[in-house]
């Protein structure tokens, strides 16, 4: 990884001088863009990456570049950490006047799907090598998981920039302990939270999601993957009404996404930060779903946290949930070099960052002290439910680097630390596609 970012940075300001002269000559692109690429990524929580996906874009007349008429993606890769996806998405703002259609329809694989606990700081960490012999892999905050997602949104304009959105989503969940049989004879916190009951039976093994979401959406920005100014704010009502299973999981929530990006020199240098809340105003959430995020219209692949590559960057995948969550993230994006190849606008970016997030409303928090107090009330191996420490803030610090083409097409090359060692002791690092928002 660090090889990786020094090229580039080499790179960048080898052509740097002359790249910059031709910032006037920009390929305005025009009808469709094919963007077919090898997968080859790496992330922390997940292992190294393979696969291949393709970007389609259409750009009509090219009256509206660097904005896209529509947009859909394909992709098909695994992990050398036991995951694998299959995905489709689809982004079309012309198809309907004053609106934009999104659809994303994915399949995971999880063989090893973290799982910490619930609360942040109230549940232990014991590190990743908690309860094996040197040498040894741990599977201890793992479980398996394996999810169908299907979902779908569309805004309209009610005037000038403020929309209101809808959408529908549903979600096939599986969950169980590790199936490999490397870890088959391992103890998880997912088994002792099932058998201390704080993992119910009627929810252990997944389930089926359906979700209704309606909201306003207001937005200034210049451009949807890679703005430099304006703002983007998401206001959403989530229901997901318990009518598949009925094991009593109904519940409401709602969301509050806001982003806002402030020019600090042209379109070179701009601040960009993003405030999360989410809650949930009534009903009840099954653990498999806890660490969903419900916003209406996607940037990564997984939308999920906190922790991991789609909220706060550095801490434990799925390492902060609760009923309800906020999170902040800051950071500079400047755009250090411009040029032009294989007839197509790129720039590298240098975005360093700082994340933040916490639980703001408890889950099952009062079933975690129970289950401390009923198995002896001392933190050990057989007792990992409470710490006894009250929730804070999770933060984290890092940086990374963007390959970008025609303002749409986002590589992303990310890492990052943990600045406590209960939610992470290792640096964290990415390689993926766009922004984090």
């Amino acid at each position: 990884m660090k090889r990786i970012l020094s090229i580039l940075l080499i790179g960048a300001a080898t052509l740097g001088l002359t790249a910059q002269e031709n910032d006037s000559k920009e390929i305005i692109k025009k009808g469709w863009n094919f963007g077919p690429l090898p997968v080859v990524g790496w992330d922390s929580d997940l292992g190294f990456q393979y696969g291949a996906c393709v970007d389609i874009f259409n750009y009509g007349d090219g009256t509206n570049y660097p904005s896209y008429n529509y947009k859909v993606n394909l992709e098909a890769s695994t992990y050398t950490g036991g995951s694998s996806l299959l995905r489709c998405y689809g982004d079309f703002k012309t198809l309907i006047p004053d609106g934009k259609l999104f659809f994303d329809c994915t399949y995971f694989n999880a063989k090893k799907f973290d799982f910490y606990g619930f609360n942040g700081y109230a549940s232990p960490y014991f590190g990743t090598d908690f309860g094996v012999a040197d040498g040894e892999k741990s599977a201890f905050y793992w479980m398996r998981r394996n999810q169908f997602r299907f979902v779908t949104s569309l805004q309209r304009r009610i005037t000038g920039n403020l929309h209101w959105a809808a959408g529908i989503g549903y979600y096939n969940i599986v969950t169980s302990d590790v199936t490999m049989d490397k870890y088959k004879d391992q103890v998880s916190l997912y088994d002792l939270y099932r058998t201390a009951g704080l993992i119910r039976d009627n929810e252990a093994h997944g389930g089926n999601v359906l979700q209704l979401k309606a909201g306003l959406v207001y937005d200034t920005r210049d451009h949807d993957s890679d703005p430099t100014r304006g703002v983007n704010i998401e206001a959403t009502l989530v229901g997901a009404p318990d009518i598949i299973d009925r094991a009593g999981y109904s519940n409401l929530g709602f969301t509050f996404v806001g982003s806002h990006y402030v020019p600090v020199w042209k379109d070179r240098l701009t601040f960009a930060y993003r405030l999360g809340i989410q809650t949930k105003l009534a009903g009840e959430i099954p653990y498999y779903f806890i660490n969903n995020l419900n916003t209406l219209f996607f940037r990564k692949v997984y939308t999920e946290g906190l922790g991991g590559n789609a909220s706060v960057r550095g801490i434990n995948r799925n390492g902060v949930v609760g009923n309800g969550i906020a999170w902040l993230n800051t950071e500079f994006r400047w755009r250090i070099v411009n040029f032009r190849f294989i007839n197509q606008n790129w720039h590298i970016a240098l975005n360093p960052f700082f994340d933040m997030g916490q639980v703001i409303q408890p889950y099952r928090l009062e079933e975690q002290k129970a289950a401390y107090k009923a198995a002896g009330g001392e933190l050990n191996p057989l007792n990992p439910f409470y710490s006894g420490n009250e929730e804070k803030l999770h933060a984290t610090a890092g940086c990374g680097v963007k390959i970008v083409m025609n303002r749409n097409f986002v590589i992303s090359f990310e890492m990052a630390r943990a600045l406590d060692g209960r939610d992470g002791q290792k640096l964290w690092n990415n390689i993926g596609f766009n922004y984090l928002f």
